[in-house]
């Protein structure tokens, strides 16, 4: 009788031992995707609880890590118990750019959906050709821990405005899903100049304006040798993306309201991956003080991007903006008429 109390005793702490274990895996899974973002914002007083789609998905994960448990106590083959072990899988959507379009923002927003999960850092597999060198077993092993059910998300901006990239990505999966934010080019321009002011001013380095770059001395037409400019040139780079993917698995996202409304971009890019719909108000809200939406993944853990977004930009010289937008204007039309979308852009 003693033995057989024993040996009960043994199998409800081996019972015990297994969801703990599964269940912290889990916990690491998903927590550790919610790095670089900046703790602490506000609370907002008028919370609300998750929709019944974030509890529904939130419980059939719970429901893996129980089944799971099932497994490893024998009730499964080794192969199925393999299949449901999370794993560091090749990413299923890729945010290629634009860079200062929103592309963090749109990573970390989309992380709010318990079936996506986000690679940390920007890995630049296939835009450096040491990294790329390196091969796909390199570039798996920088991703994330997850679930078969979830989808693993990279971004690297630089990806939209490299020649070989395309091709590279094609070589890897030809059905990848492919993501681009955009902001009106201008404004993005301004923003990406800003950006390599504040690192210049940071070593005590001077900087030229952004009028001085902008501009060409010489002729007083736009500088097209200028990065940001170019940059900003949406179809061209875009173009050379339809030589490798149809339309259908390239999806635009409006940057500048993802900033101002970005609930309905949001659940756009959710139909666009065929994830069903979790993302909802209550999981956003309207920091003041920063000036834009912070993240809210449960009433007790909310988070903001990191101080370094929504830098003030330094003021431009009208008529400078005013020839930029001039020259933009074609490829924007040309850019609406590619992607099938129009934006409100000057």
């Amino acid at each position: 009788m003693l033995l057989q109390q024993q040996a009960l005793l043994r199998q409800k702490l081996l019972v015990l031992g297994s969801l703990a274990v599964g269940s912290l895996l889990y916990l690491v899974v998903r927590v550790g995707s919610l790095d670089r973002l900046q703790p602490t914002c506000p609370l907002d007083v008028s919370l609300r609880p998750p929709d019944a789609g974030q509890i529904l998905l939130r419980s059939l994960q719970f429901k893996r890590v129980l089944l799971l448990h099932e497994l490893r106590k024998g009730n499964g083959t080794p192969e199925q118990v393999h299949l449901r072990d999370p794993d560091q899988q090749l990413p299923r959507a890729l945010i290629v750019g634009v860079r200062k379009g929103g592309t963090r923002a749109l990573l970390e927003m989309l992380n709010l959906h318990p079936a996506v999960v986000k690679a940390s850092q920007e890995i630049h597999f296939f835009d450096n050709d040491q990294n790329y060198a390196r091969g796909i077993d390199w570039y798996r092993g920088k991703m994330p821990f997850s679930f078969p059910h979830q989808i693993t998300i990279e971004k690297s901006p630089a990806y939209f405005i490299t020649e070989e990239v395309p091709e590279r990505i094609f070589k890897m999966n030809s059905s990848i899903k492919l993501l681009v934010i955009v902001r009106e080019p201008t404004t993005r321009a301004v923003s990406d100049y800003t950006q390599v002011l504040e690192g210049k001013e940071r070593k005590n380095k001077t900087y030229h304006t952004f009028e001085e770059l902008a501009v060409d001395e010489a002729t007083c037409e736009v500088n097209t040798k200028y990065k940001a400019v170019r940059t900003s040139i949406y179809t061209h780079h875009l173009e050379r993306w339809l030589h490798f993917f149809p339309a259908e698995q390239l999806h635009v996202v409006d940057g500048d309201r993802l900033i101002s409304d970005p609930l309905p971009e949001l659940q756009r890019v959710e139909r666009f991956l065929h994830l069903p719909a979790a993302i909802s108000r209550a999981n956003l809200y309207f920091n003041a003080t920063r000036g834009f939406y912070c993240l809210r993944f449960s009433p007790l853990f909310n988070k903001c991007l990191a101080g370094s977004k929504g830098r003030t930009h330094p003021a431009v010289d009208a008529s400078v903006v005013q020839k930029l937008r001039r020259f933009f204007h074609p490829f924007n039309q040309k850019f609406y008429q590619i992607t099938g979308r129009t934006f409100d852009w000057p």
